[in-house]
């Protein structure tokens, strides 16, 4: 269990924490390609687009040349592009919260993530039972959002369970040693989890919350290099309609390219990507222009309000820079 854990949240970072990609050294689109620095998470949500980007070179392609650095969470890479040291990075629903807040720019959405769930050890079967009894979550994940959501709908508030916060290697081996008595977390560490608890119970998932409250994964990027460096921003959304593209028309293929990008079993990542709704591009640009991306933006600020973690959001046309993406 230890080692396909570390294979998603510790060991690639062990690897070393730049991974440099593979450039095509014929016919360059670009004169000179610009250096870029691309965060990471080391699962099939966080790391798809980056790893079909570098093995059918659309780096180069689009005039780039990339640094690419792993994460464990998005919330990191958001700190990291303030202080400068990271160009764009990837975030999931749950770290949405501090772009809308100003503290970066939305470049392009990722996909849909129906991966998450609330888990309780054998012997618990609703959110009823689980009241009193310790929930393990990392703090602003979408993990956390599921569980919080999970247990308005049954009628609780957050102060009904002891919620202990936990990164999210953490959480696996504290459900599998019985520290915890239930978790909000996702696949494809649920799928971890079950490989030494089996007769888990998965008392919620993001599904049951579906379309009313979508969870959608994205990209960012630092405030100033959208406002001082838009090419940069325009390449990197070009890189990364293909990457999506591409995942869209075989998503099997993109299993293949990020488990060996990543080093990984493809197994794990074959079940998180049965957990998501993955549009083309064109779809996204669409639903762009029609305000469904705005939509899904303001129903995760209404949910950051509600948890306390907001208390006045931006409106989603400040911080999704939709104007690039769907006119690119």
């Amino acid at each position: 269990m230890n080692v396909t854990r570390r294979s998603f949240l510790a060991l690639s970072a062990a690897a070393g924490v730049a991974v440099p990609a593979v450039l095509s050294g014929t016919s360059p689109v670009f004169a000179q390609a610009k250096p870029v620095r691309v965060g990471y998470i080391a699962d099939y949500f966080g790391t798809s687009l980056t790893a079909i980007a570098s093995d059918q070179d659309l780096w180069a392609k689009h005039g780039l040349e990339p640094e690419l650095k792993v994460f464990t969470n998005g919330p990191i890479q958001i700190q990291a592009l303030g202080a400068g040291s990271l160009d764009f990075g990837y975030v999931g629903p749950g770290a949405l919260w501090l772009p809308a807040s100003g503290k970066a720019k939305l470049i392009a959405m990722n996909a849909l993530g129906l991966s998450d769930r609330v888990i309780a050890q054998a012997g618990f079967s609703t959110m009823a039972d689980l009241k009193g009894k310790k929930i393990g979550v990392p703090e602003g994940t979408s993990g956390d959002m599921l569980l919080r959501l999970a247990l308005a709908k049954a009628g609780m508030q957050i102060g009904d369970v002891e919620v202990i916060k936990m990164d999210p290697p953490t959480v696996v081996s504290a459900f599998a040693s019985k520290q915890i008595d239930g978790a909000g977390i996702w696949y494809p560490l649920v799928g971890v989890i079950k490989k030494t608890v089996p007769d888990l119970v998965e008392v919620a998932k993001s599904a049951d919350f579906y379309p009313q409250n979508s969870f959608p994964s994205a990209f960012v990027t630092r405030n100033d290099v959208a406002e001082k460096d838009p090419d940069l921003v325009k390449r990197m959304i070009a890189v990364l309609k293909d990457a999506n593209d591409y995942r869209a028309a075989d998503v099997p293929r993109s299993v293949e390219i990020t488990a060996k990008f990543l080093g990984v079993p493809a197994d794990p990542l074959v079940t998180e990507s049965q957990n998501g709704k993955f549009l083309t591009s064109a779809e996204f640009v669409a639903a762009t222009k029609d305000g469904s991306v705005a939509g899904w933006l303001k129903g995760l600020n209404d949910q950051f309000v509600g948890f306390g973690k907001l208390k006045d959001p931006l409106d989603p046309k400040d911080y999704y820079l939709g104007d690039l993406y769907a006119g690119g």
